[in-house]
């Protein structure tokens, strides 16, 4: 058994596990790998009180991801995105698509909110080569369009 040295937890108001499930729905290449309730834990209301929690653990795309659901003292913020490189357009569509609806919202620059408030880049895998492009032109009208955009449209970055 292999472990992964860094996991990052992503915690969440309540229900660990239907956080997880709509994770799993977007990305299809994943699992549930494990799913527990802490009922009456003593102080795990965070003021002393006995509180319950919920851990769950989900494998995305080969990345493993504790969620805990232990109340709403914590916020997701920008300061922290998940970057998803995508192979062509319709993937980043995809993607795009899935974190923006049912109350997810779009940014700029591709970059997304899902509707917990993580903050997503959903990037085009040659959108790299252009913006590190040799040719001064290329890099130029990759970076000036990237700011006009939301959704990234590989199309208009060439």
């Amino acid at each position: 058994m292999s472990f992964q040295k860094i996991t990052p937890c992503l915690w969440v108001e309540k229900d660990a596990k239907i956080v997880a499930e709509y994770y799993l729905s977007i990305f299809k290449n994943g699992i549930l790998k494990d799913f527990r309730l802490f009922e009456n834990m003593p102080g795990a209301d965070g003021t002393g009180n006995d509180g319950s929690f919920e851990t769950a653990v989900v494998e995305l795309e080969g990345v493993e991801f504790s969620i805990l659901a232990a109340g709403p003292m914590f916020k997701f913020n920008e300061a922290i995105s998940l970057v998803i490189n995508c192979k062509n357009q319709d993937e980043v569509d995809y993607y795009w698509n899935a974190l923006t609806s049912n109350g997810g919202e779009e940014g700029v620059c591709g970059w997304c909110k899902d509707k917990y408030g993580l903050s997503w880049q959903v990037v085009p895998i040659e959108y790299f080569a252009l913006i590190n492009s040799n040719d001064s032109a290329v890099r130029e009208k990759a970076l000036l369009n990237t700011f006009k955009q939301k959704k990234l449209i590989l199309s208009e970055l060439k």
